[in-house]
């Protein structure tokens, strides 16, 4: 919420406006399409993690899950309470909770992994001025990474999920973050950006890692804080920044809608119950 008034006070409301009036059908089209690709690639992937740790889940059930999770993190403070249902509802049911909650741990963790390594190699793409603040801030996330794994627990617990799957996680990871990316480059071109696509690529990385901090309002404050740094620093301006991030955040709560079907009370063909 700070991060979103300093913006507000600093930039007034005219980006936040211009970035809902650019938002049209053609881009939220494209965002439903690729994110049903992209939650088919999650929901594959934590399928994989899931039955590494004992307690597999069918894709069918995955794919579910994960689309109620996006909306319930694109609707609730936090941008992670979805994720921490989908683990519960899981664990709860197949007997293990904490197995449960972990395996969404290692499904997004997976993810991330794969993004920072994206976001490290796009770096060169970046403007110098943003060279020194990304590579600390990548830095930084590698060492948390590292420390985490330090806990022979946690070590053995990763070796256990990833066994025999980790390069199909990892493709999973990199298609789930290359639609991401999409939609991002979409919501640009849509609030009018004419910068390159190699530089709007390796910002669209930069902005992506910091929306997956937990800190959010139903995903917004640290996207729109971070895009009107770096559009800012990258001389592109910080309205525009903010603008695409407004734009991509309507394209993205709108391609989570689909995940209505899957909440409680939705058709039964889409929710897996069935009638007496």
């Amino acid at each position: 919420m700070a991060i979103l008034v300093v913006l507000a006070v600093r930039l007034g409301a005219r980006p936040f406006l211009d970035g809902l009036a650019h938002t049209d059908p053609r881009a939220l089209a494209v965002a439903l399409v690729v994110t049903a690709a992209t939650t088919a690639c999650c929901a594959r992937r934590w399928s994989l993690l899931t039955t590494g740790l004992g307690m597999a889940i069918p894709f069918r059930e995955a794919y579910r899950g994960c689309y109620r999770a996006q909306l319930l993190n694109a609707t609730l403070p936090g941008g992670v309470l979805g994720d921490l249902h989908r683990g519960y509802r899981h664990g709860r049911d197949a007997g293990a909770l904490g197995r449960g909650l972990r395996s969404v741990v290692w499904d997004r963790a997976s993810g991330q992994v794969v993004q920072v390594a994206l976001a490290a190699a796009a770096v060169p793409l970046l403007p110098p001025a943003l060279h020194g603040w990304a590579l600390a801030g990548l830095a930084v996330l590698v060492l948390l990474g590292l420390a985490l794994l330090a806990a022979a627990p946690v070590r053995r617990e990763a070796g256990t999920a990833l066994h025999g799957v980790w390069p199909e996680v990892l493709l999973l990871s990199a298609l789930a973050a290359g639609g991401h990316v999409l939609v991002f480059l979409v919501a640009a071109r849509t609030a009018g950006v004419t910068a390159s696509t190699p530089h709007l690529l390796a910002l669209a990385l930069l902005v992506l890692l910091a929306s997956a901090l937990p800190l959010s309002i139903a995903g917004w404050g640290p996207r729109e804080g971070a895009a009107a740094w770096a559009f800012g620093t990258a001389g592109l301006g910080a309205t525009t920044g903010v603008e695409v991030a407004v734009v991509y955040g309507v394209m993205s709560l709108v391609a989570t809608l689909p995940g209505i079907l899957a909440l409680e009370g939705g058709p039964a063909w889409v929710s897996g119950r069935t009638s007496s």
